[in-house]
C-alpha cells in the first residue's frame, strides 16, 4: 500500500511551476525586435523566391505542353 506520508512531502505542481519559472531567462526588448525583423524579411524573400521559381516552372510547362 501507499504510503500517505511522501504524499505530503512533495511540493505542489504550482510551486515547482513557478520554482521553474524563475529559471526563465527572457531576451532583451531589442533581441526581440531584430529577430522578428530578421524572419520577417528571410520569409519576404523566399515567398518571392517561390513564386519566381512557380512562374519559370509554370512557363516551362505549358511551353512543352502547347
Amino acid at each position: 500500500m501507499a504510503d500517505t506520508n511522501t504524499k505530503e512531502n512533495k511540493p505542489g505542481f504550482f510551486k515547482t511551476v513557478a520554482i521553474e519559472f524563475k529559471k526563465i531567462v527572457w531576451p532583451s526588448r531589442e533581441s526581440v525586435l531584430k529577430q522578428s525583423v530578421a524572419v520577417t524579411v528571410i520569409a519576404i524573400v523566399v515567398g518571392i523566391l517561390i513564386t519566381i521559381f512557380d512562374f519559370f516552372i509554370q512557363y516551362g510547362v505549358n511551353f512543352i505542353t502547347q
